[in-house]
């Protein structure tokens, strides 16, 4: 007797639905907190270190952030980035030892703890400089806890307990041996040259700390008097120079001219009302620029009495702008191949104090270098009659005194890109100051050495090589002394009786052993000379210097008191910052270690772009444009920042804002809906049901196939050593694309009726969750080093071992004979014809024809070639339907029909034997087996 319609059996229960403690939703911000704490607990990173023993390591060397301040979104991007090519690494399985680390001396800090003073109306330079560095120490301390605390919330792993900083003591010896390395190779010396000068900040700045902006800058044309000439026709005429710097014209000791350019003297007969000029002058211009100077200098009518090439002026000599004011000197003219006629009148006055050519030109010729520029930006007494004047103040000053003087051509202003002080923001300017320097070319030869080094670098993307290259090849040699308290003092007596830098190794020991211990501090303390000259020298005879060395040579030099001294190899498989530290970092690094060691710190370098909003616009709080990593975490949580740098090309500049992060969230609930499926789905599994590869169906082995796919794309980025080694752009997104496109909307829509309605221990549903083990483990352990947080809670959902985690795990092994690239385009070819026929199904849907494609059994008019793909029964799998029916044709083509007979109350196919059976009427007799299996 069969059940009547009122009493039908309800076969819900009867369902293998998935079940999982995986939740839908990911709650991140108040989960991956609790998973730190249970990291932590474990002791992970003890246990990763000590299970890796006896791998071949994997050093990423960290650059210094600087301990300033909480973290930016750069800051995220970098550290998340060598975050994910370390945990890559180690499930690669290397060895991928991490120690993070800071730079703590500088400028910055210096500048916070003077803030801090004057809003207290103490003064600075009336503290004792041990108690100012102290106050600098404890700033920097405060800082460096705060952003371990915030890297370590972004679930970046390392060594933490043990991070480095440039303040620990034993960096402090390691900075000062390895100045005492240069000191005594010969590289190091102190000479007079110019460089980037921070009026503000009082010290010389290095190229990296230097950023340039729009500037208006006053324009000076200038008259140099011939006095003497080789042509007669030259002498009494005026030279005409063009300076956007009038302030260094008290600096003025020459003027140079190109000696192949050609000069036009030029007899002025006409000029505009407010033309400084007069009928009847006499001036020298080069040629092509002639029509630019009429219109500045208001030149009317005039002649061009002749032309001349610059070699003619050969042993010229000019009287300056403002003899008879205090510079009654001769100014020479001498050829410079620096000079062009791009700009200007083809005459470039030489300040040798106050530029880099105009410096080489007059060492070159044996020109006087003038200190005319005090430390703050004032003029000294070498500057007669300007005098305690600011340079940035001065151009009117200049201009009056030369219009008196009757030397003055032409004024203007000039909006023009010029360099600042990344800290101050403030102009800079060039002066020529007593510094400390590392010769490039003598002796040692380090920018050969370098170079050579360079080209011997794998670098990530490549065009990287060529700009460092080039930095270096035209790099002057390089400055390493800064006028400042907090930082390591460079630990050099200079003789008073002959100049000369001692170079003594002991003394150097002394220092290192004391810095060991006492750290740089012992330099300041009383009877510091008297201790490190040792007992055989007179302290008054030797001058202590008290400069502390440039942050980036400390930074550069990391590489000496990290990798050594904790067993970790040299040079490091990867340095990995962004594209500006190739004038920063990577420039100060190579060129500190080619100078000590001979070879370059790293093997490889990785760049990548800086962070902008979402329309491409620089972040600044003026604009309110700021993603603050923090906020992010907040709101989505650490993984959703993971996600928006793996899913990024990281080699250009990135975007981000509220828009694409909530992009970045639909993109993670996609995978976490993966895995959520996949947990419930696999539940219960044991090996007892695997099904050996070659009895699975071709579907199960075209997944595995994929696997293999992603599986060399992951290994191939997570290598060190593979040849496509940390190439991650595009990996993730095709991970996520598997997980969308290839799996929830194909292979689970096609299996869905297999794992939940056929009999438990059939062979296609013992298949499809053989593979779904399969891509339970490889998912998780692909994502784990991306998504730390979530692979771990989907690994833990489904293995909850107290002691476990996915991150002890390498990448699982894929058989190389689950490899099948004929398969993989047979299925290309069936996904394109099941195209086809899901479009037809949704035109039907769309018409109210069906509800579902279980109620069809579409016709599918295929060429020959395409006949034999599949047999009509894995066909109607395939489409989701409940029958189906080839049909030859000579194009693709599909129509709709409906499926015949009743639908199935358990699994709702469409199929004329449903009703047929007496004890279960209501079912077809797959539903019908597998329902009695369970009795």
């Amino acid at each position: 007797m069969t059940d009547s319609p009122a009493e039908a059996r309800d076969y819900r229960g009867t369902v293998f639905l998935p079940k999982t403690p995986f939740p839908m939703r990911g709650d991140l911000p108040k989960r991956e907190p609790a998973m730190l704490e249970r990291w932590a607990r474990l002791g992970l990173w003890e246990r990763l270190r000590a299970q890796s023993k006896g791998r071949t390591p994997f050093v990423l060397h960290d650059g210094p952030p600087y301990a300033n301040g909480n973290l930016h979104i750069g800051h995220a991007l970098n550290k998340i980035l060598k975050d994910v090519v370390n945990r890559a690494a180690q499930m690669a399985g290397y060895d991928a030892n991490y120690v993070p680390g800071w730079d703590c001396h500088g400028l910055p800090i210096e500048w916070k703890v003077e803030e801090e003073y004057r809003s207290k109306g103490k003064d600075k330079d009336a503290v004792p400089v041990l108690d100012f560095r102290a106050e600098c120490r404890a700033y920097a301390t405060h800082w460096l806890g705060v952003q371990s605390a915030e890297f370590q919330r972004l679930g970046v792993a390392g060594d933490w307990a043990d991070r480095y900083a440039t303040m620990d003591f034993p960096s402090e010896a390691t900075i000062a041996g390895e100045i005492g390395k240069f000191l005594l190779n010969g590289s190091l010396y102190r000479g007079l040259r110019p460089v980037m000068w921070s009026p503000v900040e009082k010290t010389a700045l290095a190229e990296a700390e230097i950023e340039y902006h729009d500037h208006v800058s006053p324009t000076l044309h200038a008259k140099f008097r011939l006095l003497k000439a080789a042509a007669e026709d030259l002498v009494g005429a005026d030279v005409v120079i063009w300076t956007t710097t009038p302030w260094t014209m008290p600096g003025n000791r020459a003027v140079a001219y190109g000696a192949e350019i050609d000069y036009a003297l030029v007899h002025v007969e006409g000029v505009t009302e407010t033309s400084l000029l007069k009928v009847g002058d006499r001036l020298l211009v080069a040629l092509p620029l002639l029509p630019g100077f009429e219109k500045d200098a208001g030149i009317g009518a005039h002649t061009v009495k002749r032309v001349l090439k610059g070699a003619e002026l050969e042993g010229a000599i000019a009287a300056h702008p403002l003899r008879g004011e205090g510079y009654d000197f001769d100014v020479p003219l001498l050829p410079g191949d620096f000079v062009t006629t791009e700009a200007g009148t083809g005459f470039v006055h030489i300040a040798p104090g106050h530029g880099e050519d105009d410096f080489n030109l007059g060492r070159q010729y044996g020109l006087p270098i003038p200190e005319t520029v005090n430390d703050d930006g004032t003029f000294t007494h070498h500057a007669p009659g300007f005098t305690g004047l600011h340079v940035f103040k001065a151009h009117t000053a200049v201009y009056d005194a030369m219009r008196a003087a009757g030397t003055l051509a032409a004024t203007g202003k000039l909006t023009h890109s010029y360099p600042h002080s990344w800290r101050s923001k403030k102009p800079v300017i060039f002066r020529a100051t007593p510094q400390w320097f590392i010769a490039m070319d003598d002796g040692n030869e380090i920018r050969a050495k370098a170079r050579s080094e360079i080209a011997r670098t794998r670098f990530v993307p490549d065009a990287g090589r060529n700009r460092l290259d080039s930095m270096i090849a035209a790099r002057p040699d390089w400055c390493i002394s800064r006028q400042r308290a907090w930082g390591v003092p460079i630990p050099v007596f200079v003789s008073k009786q002959s100049g000369e830098p001692l170079r003594d190794p002991a003394i150097i020991e002394r220092v290192v052993e004391a810095f060991r211990t006492e750290g740089a501090d012992a330099w300041y303390k009383p009877g510091a000379a008297a201790r490190f000259l040792g007992p055989d020298r007179d302290p008054a005879l030797y001058e202590q210097v008290m400069d502390i060395v440039d942050v980036w040579f400390e930074s550069g030099s990391t590489h000496a008191f990290v990798l050594p001294p904790r067993g970790l190899p040299f040079p490091a498989d990867l340095y990995l910052e962004g594209s500006d530290q190739h004038r920063g970092w990577f420039h100060s690094s190579l060129l500190e270690s080619v100078g000590t060691n001979g070879v370059a710190p790293f093997k490889a370098v990785l760049t990548h772009g800086f962070v902008l909003d979402e329309q491409g616009r620089k972040m600044s709080k003026s604009m309110g444009n700021v993603t603050a990593p923090q906020d992010v975490m907040k709101q989505y949580g650490a993984d959703i920042l993971r996600l928006w740098v793996m899913n990024s090309d990281t080699a250009l500049d990135l975007r981000i804002g509220p828009e694409i992060l909530k992009q970045q969230a639909e993109l993670y609930r996609r995978i976490r809906n993966t895995l959520r499926w996949l947990l419930g789905s696999v539940e219960g599994f044991t090996e007892a049901e695997t099904v050996p590869y070659a009895e699975l169906p071709e579907l199960e082995r075209w997944v595995l196939h994929r696997v293999t796919e992603l599986d060399a794309k992951i290994r191939a980025a997570s290598d060190p050593d593979s040849a496509d080694r940390f190439a991650w752009t595009g990996v993730y997104p095709e991970i996520h694309n598997f997980c969308a496109t290839d799996l929830s909307a194909f292979y689970f829509d096609i299996r869905k009726d297999a794992l939940y309605c056929d009999k438990s221990d059939s062979l296609r549903r013992r298949a499809a969750r053989t593979v779904l083990d399969i891509l339970h483990r490889s998912l998780c352990a692909w994502l784990a080093p991306v998504l730390a947080f979530t692979a771990e809670e989907a690994w833990l959902a489904r293995f909850p071992d107290e002691n476990g985690s996915v991150h002890l795990l390498d990448f699982p092994f894929v058989p190389e004979g689950w490899k099948d690239v004929v398969l993989a385009a047979k299925w290309a070819r069936i996904r394109e014809l099941r195209g086809v026929v899901t479009a037809e199904l949704e035109k039907a849907r769309a018409a109210g024809t069906i509800g579902s494609s279980l109620q069809a059994a579409p016709v599918l008019a295929v060429p020959a070639e395409d006949a034999a793909l599949l047999t009509a029964e894995t066909w109607a799998e395939t489409c989701i339907t409940s029958d189906f029916v080839l049909a030859p044709a000579e194009a693709p083509a599909a129509s709709f029909a409906p499926a015949p007979g009743n639908k199935c109350a358990r699994c709702w196919r469409v199929l004329p034997e449903v009703g047929r059976s007496a004890k279960h009427p209501t079912l077809c007799l797959r539903c019908e087996d597998a329902v009695e299996a369970l009795s």
